[in-house]
């Protein structure tokens, strides 16, 4: 049926192209033409030389024979891939879209934590983004937003935010005072209403950061898991602690209500007992059950030194020292000292927490799909804000073989489309290189890609991703962003009114 529908969209695309040509003509010339590169599709497992051709925002030739067209790119000896999509990111204006740009990305999305103020805060990137973009109802906020008591400070938090760019940083401390609440009835009531409201204004399913709120009630959570039940609308959850024990509690609230589950980050969720979670998970699926997971290819987290990640115990449930903790506004390691001021303050810290035999048995593993979980900018962020996709390419399919390069693919295009396909119905276009599917397209040298960014270098581009083409239109040419360039659509969830 889905092939059906794009054949019937491509054909109506290029019939439409022909009756508006000048000239009639029975040869199509096309938009653009990408000559020659290897054509991978990780859907279909196409993996040849073709051509492609693509009429306004969609692919409309995939073939073996010469095309014609305005602009012809020769991308022979490069890969022809899917734009990347990244699930899982913080970072909400260009300046991190930039560097995802060069990452491979044509989609990011906001989907762990969610955003506030949804209908006000897509409709502040329209015609502004270089990618696509999109975002979950933020469960931690409409909690806060139903409780009585701050009802001022909602107005207020809404007034600044016209006048400024939304970021995690000013949520997370606006709201850090509500963290430790407990919901009356009528509050929980108020709490499920505010995220069906923000459903309709496009949230892509519910975020749901228990990680950050570890004290919060479970019959409140498992009211969350019920409605997204009721809806179909898909759970992204920061389990509860980086632990097998927070994974079950979220497998239990999932498989209990029948709802739809994505845990986040398995890799600093389970740790050394990754192998288990992913085996949990698939347990899971083969009863009927709908979970699914991510990981980001590195040994280090990132997150909020203010957070309650780092309250009492910290040490002992990560298996952390101070020293473990690099500050990113400076770059140095922690001391006792150094972590007792900065939690004061407040501000961000890269974790230095996992084994590289942890991320290979993640990565190996069919089911994990890719996403950064990418920190908003600052010099010396977390180095998967600029490299995760990049680092994919070149450090495990090309220099360590952990997995090969269409697998790879499938993982950060396909996997990602397909699982939110029914929450976001756009998303059915997205991921794959088929005829009719929409012309996202990352294309890169194999023998060069790789990431730069670095824990002690800081943030930099990925080098090797050649072009990137958004709904048609060329982002990233020769490896140098287009200026003035900005195509990213929204990707809203299904409830959209």
């Amino acid at each position: 049926m889905k092939i059906l529908l794009k054949s019937i969209v491509f054909l109506s695309v290029v019939f439409t192209y022909f009756l508006n040509n000048i000239n009639a003509q029975t040869t199509i010339i096309y938009d653009i033409v990408l000559s020659g590169g290897r054509v991978i599709d990780p859907e279909t497992k196409l993996d040849a030389i073709r051509n492609v051709g693509i009429i306004q925002h969609q692919i409309a030739a995939i073939t073996t024979e010469p095309l014609k067209g305005k602009e012809i790119i020769n991308v022979s000896g490069l890969v022809v891939s899917p734009g990347f999509i990244d699930m899982h990111v913080h970072g909400r204006s260009n300046k991190e879209q930039e560097f995802q740009l060069h990452d491979g990305l044509t989609t990011t999305l906001e989907l762990e934590w969610g955003i506030e103020f949804l209908k006000h805060w897509y409709a502040s990137r329209e015609s502004k983004a270089l990618i696509n973009y999109g975002a979950s109802v933020c469960w931690p906020f409409e909690r806060y937003r139903a409780m009585r008591k701050y009802n001022d400070k909602v107005q207020q938090f809404y007034q600044s935010s016209l006048n400024s760019e939304s970021s995690l940083e000013n949520l997370f401390n606006t709201i850090g005072a509500s963290y430790t609440d407990s919901l009356s009835q009528e509050e929980t009531n108020k709490m499920l209403s505010n995220i069906h409201e923000s459903l309709t204004e496009g949230g892509i399913g519910i975020g749901l950061p228990i990680g950050y709120l570890p004290k919060n009630n479970p019959g409140e959570i498992l009211r969350v898991y019920q409605l997204a039940a009721e809806k179909k609308a898909l759970i992204f959850s920061h389990v509860r602690e980086a632990s097998v024990m927070g994974i079950q509690e979220a497998l239990a609230d999932a498989m209990l209500t029948g709802a739809s589950l994505h845990i986040v980050h398995i890799n600093s969720m389970a740790l050394s007992k990754v192998q288990l979670a992913l085996n949990m998970i698939d347990m899971a699926n083969k009863k009927g059950f709908d979970i699914s997971t991510e990981m980001y290819p590195y040994t280090a987290a990132s997150t909020l030194l203010q957070s309650a990640i780092f309250n009492e115990g910290w040490q002992e449930k990560l298996g952390m020292k101070y020293e473990d903790l690099q500050w990113v506004a400076t770059g140095e390691r922690l001391t006792k000292e150094t972590f007792e001021v900065y939690r004061k303050s407040g501000g961000a810290v890269i974790m230095h927490m996992m084994k590289p035999e942890w991320i290979k048995i993640g990565l190996a593993n069919p089911m994990t799909m890719i996403a950064s979980d990418g920190m908003p900018y600052a010099p010396m962020a977390h180095p998967r804000t600029a490299g995760t996709f990049s680092r994919i390419l070149g450090k495990y399919v090309r220099e360590e073989k952990v997995i090969d390069l269409i697998t790879a693919i499938g993982k950060m295009s396909y996997l990602p489309a397909k699982r939110l396909e029914s929450i976001a119905p756009s998303m059915h276009h997205k991921g794959r290189l088929q005829i009719g599917a929409d012309a996202d397209i990352s294309i890169f040298n194999p023998n060069t890609i790789t990431d730069k960014a670095s824990f002690e270098t800081g943030l930099a581009f990925s080098e090797g991703m050649e072009y990137v083409l958004v709904n048609g239109k060329i982002v990233l040419k020769n490896g140098k962003t287009l200026s003035n360039t900005f195509p990213g659509q929204p990707i809203y969830g299904k409830f959209k009114k």
